[in-house]
């Protein structure tokens, strides 16, 4: 009986354990996926409490919007920045609906350009001016501002990598020699992918061509057009006209080589024109050397000072929706420059 007594006492605190472990309530795992922290940090509104957390299931919870934030620049008559704009100088509106502001800064920042400069047949008789042209643009920037310089024709030859030395750069420009072939849907794949997208802070990819493709393998006008639009850079082209206005009216029977065409021509404008508008930036036409300087100095301005506006959308949208985008300040004779458009990303997780 003795030893009968002590087996029972200790079956019964095992059924006590087993009963406590049994009855225990698991708490969920919860994982919240920050809105991304905005780049500028100068002068600041702090953000807005994130949107309502949305339960996916019983492990999960999730916030399902992200901070839009837009780089905007505001000019006057003569292209001249327009500072100490406030956040009630502007209204943003998506897709026709009115947004409200989360985020706003006014930002004078260093950034990094590109220098894409096409040296196909087409411009073989223009490259000592587009050589010059882009030197001028260089001499717009300041010692803390970074320049790639790169070519391309059927080939893309990257000319420097991230240099400040202006008498560099300038060497470096006048390597550019024109080759065989225009790979340009293939030359803004690289470029957008490989030379801008690792970069942080501002950036911005300036374009020396005519528009005119004939060799591009794989990359297409639509395909780089969406890439573009998806990028978080600027776009400026510089659009130098090739065309033999001889060929203006040709024989009868008369067959254009690839990539000399009237329609061909109007085709690679078309492509200027969209991708600089979708990404926020501008075409400027290649006329003369004055209108050009005008333009370099503009472009450097808006590069350099801008205001940064945020806001979380009020419907989310689906994954590769386009959104259209407008910004307007309440003040008169002023000119706004940003994204009219973006591409709702895909949720990586």
């Amino acid at each position: 009986m003795k030893k009968i007594v002590p087996a029972l006492i200790l079956l019964s605190l095992c059924s006590v354990l087993t009963f406590s472990q049994s009855t225990k309530v698991q708490r969920p795992r919860v994982v919240v996926d920050p809105t991304p922290t905005p780049t500028p940090s100068d002068t600041k509104k702090p953000l807005a409490p994130p949107p309502s957390l949305i339960i996916e299931s019983d492990e999960e919870i999730k916030i399902e919007t992200e901070l839009v934030t837009l780089p905007v620049s505001v000019l006057d008559r003569e292209g001249r920045f327009i500072s100490g704009l406030r956040e009630l100088d502007f209204d943003i509106y998506e897709n026709g609906a009115k947004q409200q502001i989360e985020y706003f800064a006014s930002l004078e920042k260093p950034f990094t350009v590109v220098l894409l400069i096409d040296v196909s047949p087409s411009t073989k008789y223009k490259i000592d001016e587009i050589q010059d042209a882009a030197i001028s643009f260089v001499s717009e920037l300041r010692p803390q501002d970074r320049v790639v310089v790169a070519s391309f024709s059927r080939d893309f030859t990257i000319l420097s990598k991230n240099k400040r030395s202006y008498h560099r750069i300038r060497r470096d420009i006048r390597k550019a020699q024109f080759g065989d072939g225009t790979s340009l849907y293939q030359a803004i794949d690289y470029a957008v992918e490989n030379l801008l997208r690792p970069i942080e802070g501002r950036k911005a990819l300036v374009l020396f061509s005519d528009g005119v493709d004939t060799t591009s393998i794989g990359p297409n006008f639509r395909s780089t057009l969406a890439q573009v639009e998806a990028a978080d850079s600027l776009v400026y082209a510089v659009r130098y006209n090739t065309f033999d206005k001889s060929q203006v009216n040709p024989r009868p029977g008369y067959v254009y080589p690839v990539g000399s065409s009237p329609q061909e021509y109007a085709r690679g404008k078309d492509y200027l024109k969209k991708m600089t508008r979708l990404s926020g930036g501008r075409l400027f036409e290649a006329e003369n050397t004055r209108n050009l300087d005008a333009a370099f100095t503009s472009i450097a301005e808006e590069l350099r000072r801008q205001y940064a506006i945020g806001y979380y959308p009020e419907i989310v949208g689906q994954a590769g929706e386009r959104k259209n985008i407008r910004v307007l300040v309440k003040k008169p004779n002023l000119t706004v420059r940003t994204k009219n458009s973006y591409i709702v990303k895909k949720d990586e997780n």
